[in-house]
């Protein structure tokens, strides 16, 4: 009888005519066209339906009446290459609707001591399961240090070629592109020379260049000029990632700014943007230091700063910059110690200063501000990982309103609880893209609720060259956000991060579901997006 039982349940679902049936919701298919009312049918993790599927039957109906059913949601700019190794539940970001998170900046994955080749990280991930698609470009700084140690340049030529090469090795990987982070070291030491040779073997493979440009302050302008110089020289798409005005001086030229990148593009290039729903942006506190001082490693760095030779060498270009370079002060950029804020300190003695300000922290220390500074540093290992608030919201909704900007994080997948949980960070890690839809959209109306899907996903597909993801099609992935457009909002603040954005609904990843009523499942079915 038993048997019998089990029989007549198996007919019956083979006789299904999808897995997962999203039923009554209001479809935006990420195109940017009107969103209309209808069904989405997945099985064998694919979308297979789409319109009215009326009579179809499915092994469970998801009730989506009054929720925006999209793509989803495409991270072009994410930095959870760790912390998805501690935990694959991606759980900041599922909860904010994202199903694809794009790795690499200055940094990467690989090539590195722990991961020789894109292939080794991409099985480890694999291995432990991760409830997200992932991809990656290729960092310059971290290829510039294997290859030439933490120094500046410009390169020999036989370094030049094992950094081709390099790339070229990644890229076979399935790399996605070359990223740069050149506003500090080690990638202001990397030429714009060396970055054109890293991408022209990237363009070999129909890869991109992303970039962290130079400067973001004094000198954007130029900055800009170069990355749309590398494209153009290389023969690669740009991106420029999280588009700022990040100086007081400067803010209201946005326009201008986004008046340069239309100029290439009118002349045939490829270059676009994108940007994240703040004011402010998170680096280094180290940041504030020049470039040379870093020279050599945090060990140096730690060396310089006590050398007392090089002290007043140190206080006089924090405060004053160094004329006649590009060098991205962030002190200037800011324009007080306001504002910045400590997200993390690895000195135990220093956890009680973790998400002040850091005027907040001179004050209770005593003595002179760049002292403080120095000392901050020092006795937390050279690195504390910092806010600054540089920019302006004016800057920032028109670059969100300009269409080939996108959206993007610059964020990481952490959780209120556990390891994850024990640093202050940016609220971005878990607001992103609940804050667009929510403020910017629903609240605001700064664009459409059609053109910030298409910017959380077509775009950075197209910007990435994912041809079958970003779209809800027929024979596409089942990557699928399902949320409320009443309800939908960030939750995390400056002063309290570690809170889950709300109004996510169902998140569905290769056709499972991952996030169920607002709910992780626990479920692991993210894949690896290669070139």
């Amino acid at each position: 009888m038993k048997l019998t039982y089990l029989l007549l349940l198996v007919i019956a679902l083979r006789g299904q005519d999808f897995d997962l049936l999203i039923r009554g919701g209001r479809i935006a298919d990420g195109t940017g066209n009107p969103s209309y009312l209808g069904d989405v049918g997945l099985k064998n993790g694919r979308v297979t339906g789409m319109g009215r599927l009326e009579g179809k039957t499915a092994r469970r109906v998801i009730d989506a009446k009054g929720l925006i059913v999209s793509p989803g949601f495409i991270d072009i700019h994410n930095h959870s290459d760790s912390t998805l190794l501690t935990d694959g539940n991606a759980q900041s970001m599922i909860r904010q609707g994202v199903t694809t998170m794009i790795f690499g900046e200055g940094e990467s994955a690989a090539p590195s001591a722990q991961f020789a080749r894109f292939t080794d990280y991409w099985a480890r991930l694999k291995k432990a399961g991760i409830s997200t698609n992932v991809g990656s470009y290729v960092g310059s700084s971290q290829i510039w240090v294997q290859t030439r140690g933490p120094k500046a340049g410009p390169p020999t030529a036989e370094e030049l070629v094992k950094m081709r090469a390099a790339v070229r090795q990644a890229m076979e990987d399935g790399a996605l592109g070359v990223s740069s982070s050149l506003s500090g070291p080690p990638g202001a030491w990397i030429d714009t020379d060396t970055l054109v040779g890293m991408c022209e073997e990237a363009s070999k493979f129909g890869g991109i260049y992303s970039t962290h440009m130079r400067t973001e302050g004094q000198g954007v302008f130029e900055s800009v000029s170069e990355a749309i110089a590398i494209g153009k020289r290389a023969n690669v798409p740009v991106d420029v990632i999280h588009i700022k005005i990040a100086d007081h001086k400067l803010w209201g030229k946005m326009p201008e700014l986004i008046g340069l990148i239309g100029n290439a593009r009118a002349q045939g290039q490829e270059v676009e943007a994108h940007v994240y729903p703040y004011r402010a942006g998170q680096n280094n506190l180290s940041s504030i230091l020049p470039p040379w001082a870093h020279e050599g490693g945090r060990s140096k760095l730690i060396e310089n700063i006590q050398n007392p030779s090089l002290r007043e060498r140190l206080r006089k270009e924090v405060l004053n910059g160094i004329p006649g370079t590009n060098w991205y002060n962030h002190y200037l950029a800011t324009g007080s110690w306001e504002g910045m804020l400590l997200a993390s300190l690895s000195n135990p003695e220093y956890k009680k200063y973790q998400g002040r300000r850091m005027n907040e922290v001179i004050r209770e220390i005593g003595g002179d501000p760049v002292d403080v500074l120095f000392k901050v540093i020092v006795d937390n290992g050279g690195s504390v990982p910092t806010v600054f608030f540089h920019h302006s919201e004016e800057d920032m909704r028109f670059a969100m309103r300009t269409p080939f900007v996108s959206i993007g994080s610059d964020g990481s997948a952490i959780a209120t609880e556990g390891l994850l949980a024990q640093q202050h960070p940016h609220p971005r890690f878990y607001g992103t893209f609940p804050r667009v839809l929510g403020r910017y959209v629903r609240d605001e109306k700064v664009i459409t609720l059609e053109e910030a899907i298409r910017k959380m996903t077509s775009a950075n597909a197209s910007k990435l060259r994912i041809y079958d993801r970003g779209l809800l099609r027929v024979g596409f992935p089942g990557d699928v956000t399902v949320f409320d457009p009443k309800t939908i909002i960030d939750n995390a603040t400056y002063d309290k991060p570690h809170q889950y954005a709300t109004g996510v609904e169902f998140v569905i990843v290769n056709g499972t579901v991952v996030l169920d009523k607002g709910t992780h499942t626990g479920a692991r079915p993210g894949d690896i997006v290669r070139r």
